[in-house]
């Protein structure tokens, strides 16, 4: 995923990691970045079933926004089945259909506790990258945004 930021960000001229300024990732173990997972976890849960933990390939924060890139698995780090899913089972999800069960979420403050505005399980291509998250995630998705 690191390399598919990287190349989104040449392909739309200009992105550097300098423009990283505008964001940070929360520290492992940080209060911060745990809050982030816990807003996320009912919409992993809904979707792959409990239990989920996330390995954290992006996270980013700046302000009251916040950007995730994850891969869902089971504690320890036990693949999920994406057959056996509630969302293959409930909702006829395809597994074919997609790539793996990565997640990307966009995050805002409210208060003092995080919320998902919006989030996709499996996406085949860069959903996130569409014009009409850059007026509020701009911060956090500068390479997709025109720096």
């Amino acid at each position: 995923m690191k390399f598919l930021m990287m190349m989104l960000a040449l392909f739309l001229g200009g992105g550097t990691a300098a423009q990283a300024d505008d964001w940070f990732e929360p520290q492992r173990g940080s209060a911060l970045r745990r809050n982030l997972m816990d807003a996320l976890r009912p919409h992993a849960w809904w979707n792959l079933g409990k239990p989920v933990e996330f390995v954290v390939n992006e996270l980013r924060v700046s302000g009251d926004v916040a950007f995730a890139m994850l891969s869902p698995q089971r504690p320890g780090g036990g693949a999920i089945d994406p057959a056996t899913t509630p969302m293959a089972l409930r909702q006829g999800y395809a597994p074919a259909d997609v790539e793996g069960l990565n997640m990307e979420a966009f995050y805002v403050k409210s208060g003092n506790m995080w919320v998902v505005v919006d989030f996709a399980i499996g996406a085949t291509d860069v959903w996130w990258a569409a014009g009409g998250y850059c007026a509020d995630w701009h911060a956090v998705i500068p390479e997709v945004c025109g720096g």
